[in-house]
């Protein structure tokens, strides 16, 4: 672990947060190599999905489409404590998702007697991708599937890389299973969010590509945004814990180090008041990650500051994705917090049971993020539609008020259109 001892006075909590998240790969580092994928995908279609991920995965299934009957069959090849806890996580996650959508549209009755009525539909279609590589996110199928489901989307496919023999991860099957997938793709990287944008001759085309992936297939996302929609934008996994005397330091300390499994360039950082602290949970993560290969040398800063509101001040600022508030007032101080991504509230909550099933959604806002977007849910998934409602007399009402606004920005016939409803 990289650790960063940081004695900060306080002020300028939007300055540290800058010094705080490093530079990542940006557009411009994998943004060529993404659009020549897209092409060749876009002009070649399943040729170029194979070919492709013959080369950068070192594999090449049989076919892109699994069968049903693995997907189905998957669940019997794996461990029964992991298709017992693929069980509660799901029920959990469709829980916390149903919780989620609105009871009934929203109906506005105006004064010049018209109606404007909000409601809600759900796209189409979805992708979902699910990440592989190092390790098959079996956890990021039921994140993003299950609230897809439960918002009513009505085609849902995922997209995974396949393994070494050419078959997507027996896991990531029961997972799609458990979730109600039946369309599954032997693809990954920024090739298969083309083909679930653009689509091939296997893969039809999606309205909206949802999940987290590594800087490709955020790129991919990126650049393809307006012919598809997308949730978001991910990046590195993040943490940020505040912590006081309370606090068990030891469970604290797995925590970080659990994060830093994600990879050596996910952000951690660890604040309290008394230094004393931070030096304690330094001199335990540095065992526990001398002990754990799994472990990455990720950068944690520790930083010391003169009270608990800089604290919140400081994860405000900061926008972490997942916020560990491990103090004796949680509950209180967790109020202030308006940025991050998902907040866990005492030492007992670790991020981990969010990262699999506590219920809350692992895909979350990254890089800052958390200052305009939230967890992946139902709502991702939906869209909302106008309805308006204008009888004469509204009509009446509002026709010279159209007409004089029209007329001001140069549109003489938007005002006709509306006096001629007089």
């Amino acid at each position: 672990m990289r650790v960063t001892r940081i004695d900060w006075d306080g002020a300028d909590a939007a300055g540290l947060a800058t010094r705080l998240r490093p530079d990542g790969p940006g557009p411009a580092a994998v943004g060529e190599d993404v659009a020549g994928i897209i092409r060749r995908v876009r002009n070649e279609g399943d040729a170029a999905v194979l070919e492709l991920g013959a080369q950068f995965d070192g594999v090449r299934p049989q076919s892109l489409r699994v069968p049903s009957e693995e997907i189905h069959a998957a669940a019997a090849m794996l461990d029964p404590d992991f298709r017992e806890a693929l069980g509660v996580a799901a029920a959990n996650i469709r829980r916390v998702a149903e919780s989620q959508l609105a009871a009934r549209p929203v109906s506005v009755d105006l004064p010049q007697g018209q109606t404007v009525m909000i409601r809600e539909v759900a796209v189409a279609s979805a992708g979902i991708y699910v990440p592989g590589g190092g390790a098959a996110l079996a956890s990021s199928a039921l994140m993003c599937a299950i609230p897809a489901h439960v918002a009513g989307v009505g085609r849902i496919a995922v997209a995974s890389p396949p393994g070494p023999e050419g078959r997507v991860s027996a896991a990531v099957l029961a997972a799609c299973d458990e979730a109600g997938v039946e369309e599954v793709y032997a693809t990954g990287g920024a090739q298969a969010i083309a083909a679930l944008a653009v689509g091939t001759e296997t893969i039809a085309s999606v309205d909206l590509v949802a999940g987290p992936g590594n800087p490709y297939t955020q790129e991919a996302k990126r650049q393809l945004f307006g012919q598809v929609g997308i949730d978001g934008i991910a990046g590195p996994s993040e943490l940020m814990v505040i912590l006081d005397r309370s606090a068990n330091v030891e469970w604290i300390a797995f925590d970080l180090c659990a994060q830093a499994e994600h990879g050596a360039d996910s952000p951690l950082v660890a604040a309290a008041v008394e230094p004393g602290i931070l030096d304690r949970l330094a001199g335990r993560v540095a065992e526990i990650a001398s002990e754990r290969p799994s472990v990455t040398e990720a950068a944690l800063a520790l930083v010391t500051m003169p009270s608990a509101d800089d604290a919140i001040a400081l994860a405000n600022a900061l926008a972490p994705e997942h916020l560990q508030i491990a103090v004796e007032d949680a509950e209180e101080r967790a109020a202030a917090v308006k940025t991050a991504g998902c907040v866990f509230l005492g030492d007992t909550c670790a991020t981990a049971f969010g990262d699999y099933a506590a219920g809350s959604n692992h895909v979350l806002p990254t890089g800052g993020a958390g200052r305009f977007q939230g967890p992946l849910g139902p709502g991702s998934f939906r869209r909302r539609i106008a309805n308006v409602s204008l009888p004469g007399p509204a009509a009446a009402a509002l026709a010279p008020h159209v007409d004089a606004l029209a007329r001001a920005e140069g549109l003489p016939v938007h005002g006709e259109s509306a006096r001629l409803r007089r």
